[in-house]
């Protein structure tokens, strides 16, 4: 799988907030950096998310929910997984809604990472 760095994924952050406004900052780097490997993650020598649309939505869903910056975690949670499809060739079809609701639930508790997973597959062409 093609993952983001940290650098990338902080300079994607400015440019959220730079465009859409809000807090710039860091919070804690480490749990972004957490947040980005989580999808990679092992147990005994075998990979806890087997498919990629797994480690997409671990990723997502931990980015959103490890709050490691001060303001934007759900717009940059949103935006690596699109850039995640787009580095690894998954074409999805989605709303500015779909996206905004996916968001909001994940940050809300009412969305775990399965629930990522199955929009993941429900919107994929």
């Amino acid at each position: 799988m093609k993952s983001v760095s940290l650098e990338e994924v902080l300079l994607f952050h400015r440019k959220i907030i730079t465009y859409t406004g809000g807090s710039s900052g860091i919070r804690d780097k480490g749990l972004i950096e957490s947040a980005l490997n989580r999808g990679l993650a092992t147990f005994d020598g075998a990979e806890l998310f087997s498919s990629i649309y797994e480690k997409v939505a671990a990723i997502t869903f931990s980015l959103i929910n490890n709050h490691g910056f001060v303001d934007g975690n759900k717009r940059v949670g949103i935006s690596v997984m699109l850039l995640l499809f787009k580095l690894n060739d998954i074409n999805v079809k989605y709303t500015q809604k779909e996206l905004i609701e996916l968001g909001l639930k994940v940050a809300d508790g009412s969305w775990k990472e399965s629930n990522i997973y199955t929009w993941i597959i429900e919107h994929k062409l």
